[in-house]
This record gives structure tokens, C-alpha cells and sequence, in this order.
């Protein structure tokens, strides 16, 4: 009897295990944390949920936005994205291109949205490109 007790313990223990181990591979901070590391573009959303920010790495630096909900004409959307950068050091090497690229891939998500970009992001948005 004692036998097949401790039997029962090692696999509850054993799915205990393996359920942490799963969990701990889809975490989309330690996911954020590898993208960053890697300079890979990884996009962290709960799209149903429009009081959580979304959270987003491109070519090593960090991205927050703030949603903001709204009236479209159909229905209340995400209609205002403000995007800030963590730490303002990491956007050494972005381009223009950069910005639009990650523009899109926010419009995939949030069509009717309207995108805001904080200092000093918006000021290479706002520069005049030379020929």
C-alpha cells in the first residue's frame, strides 16, 4: 500500500515538474529577454485585453506601448498607441525604415489605431530626409 502511495507522490511530482517547465518556456518575459539578446523582433500582446500594454523588441531595444480604447464607427477599438522606449541608449543604429517596420507590424494588430511616438523617437520622424 505504502508502495503504490509513493508511486502516486513521484508522478504527481513528475507532472508537477513537467507542467513548471512548460510554463516557464512560454513566459513572454523570458521570451522579451532571449529577443532582445538575440536583436529578433518579438511582439508580447493580449489583444482581448485592451488595459494591458503591449511590449515589443526590435534589433535589441525594448518598446512599451500604452493602448487606448475608443469609438471607431462600427464599434470601441484601440484607437491611440503611445510607443516609448525604455532605455533611449538602445535605439543607437535604428533607421527610419525601422520605425515604419514596426509601424506595420502594429497596424496588423490595431488597424484603426493611431500611432504616437515619444522623445526621441519622433524626432527622427520629424527630420527631413536628405537626398
Amino acid at each position: 500500500m505504502i508502495v503504490i502511495l509513493f508511486r502516486i507522490l513521484i508522478l504527481i511530482a513528475l507532472i508537477l515538474l513537467v507542467y513548471t517547465w512548460v510554463q516557464y518556456l512560454k513566459n513572454p518575459e523570458r521570451q522579451l529577454r532571449i529577443a532582445k539578446q538575440t536583436k529578433d523582433f518579438f511582439f508580447v500582446d493580449e489583444p482581448n485585453n485592451s488595459k494591458k500594454n503591449l511590449q515589443f523588441v526590435y534589433k535589441g531595444c525594448l518598446f512599451d506601448g500604452e493602448k487606448y480604447l475608443g469609438a471607431t464607427e462600427e464599434s470601441f477599438e484601440v484607437i491611440d498607441i503611445h510607443v516609448s522606449v525604455r532605455d533611449p541608449l538602445e535605439l543607437k543604429g535604428l533607421t527610419r525604415d525601422d520605425i515604419y517596420f514596426l509601424e506595420n507590424e502594429i497596424l496588423l494588430r490595431y488597424p484603426h489605431a493611431k500611432i504616437k511616438w515619444t522623445h526621441p523617437i519622433d524626432e527622427l520622424l520629424l527630420t527631413k530626409i536628405e537626398d
